[in-house]
């Protein structure tokens, strides 16, 4: 999933590392060799 604006979170499914995004560069997220998981309030 690529990173599409400020403020979003991600958690890693493997170690637990959250993250949220401060500077919009594309791409995708990922953390022990497998995409993060955005994180979406509720």
């Amino acid at each position: 999933m690529a990173v599409k604006k400020i403020g979003e979170k991600y958690r890693c499914n493997v170690c637990g590392n959250e993250v949220v995004v401060t500077k919009v560069g594309g791409g995708e997220l990922v953390c022990c060799g497998k995409p993060m998981e955005e994180l979406k309030d509720k």
